[in-house]
């Protein structure tokens, strides 16, 4: 079994920046691929950024471009999201996702305020 816990988020104004991570423990970790995704209040969970674990290959939403980094720790299990020049709109509770062959596992999430 695979667990997957969110941290870094809080509270921050417009046009600051936050990090928050993914740290992965239990089963030998060999992801294919890891992602963050986000769910504001009244909206559907969306896809926000996602990596390759093996090759390090970066995919993201086009919301996030150029403000939005995603990368990884292969030695500490670890995925982050460096997250700048944020909007009110970028609130959202953001959740960690996990794929390992057939399996997707996903975090409990934190919650990241923007406020204008």
């Amino acid at each position: 079994q695979v667990q997957l816990v969110e941290s870094g988020g809080g509270l921050v104004q417009a046009g600051g920046s936050l990090r928050v991570s993914c740290a992965a423990s239990g089963r030998t970790f060999s992801p294919s691929r890891m992602g963050w995704y986000r769910q504001a209040p009244g909206k559907e969970r969306e896809f926000v950024a996602a990596i390759w674990w093996s090759g390090g290959s970066t995919s993201y939403a086009d919301s996030v471009k150029g403000r939005f980094t995603i990368s990884r720790d292969n030695a500490k299990n670890t995925v982050y999201l460096q997250m700048n020049n944020l909007k009110p709109e970028d609130t959202a509770v953001y959740y960690c996702k996990g794929t390992i062959g057939a399996m997707t596992y996903w975090g409990q999430g934190t919650q990241v305020t923007v406020s204008s």
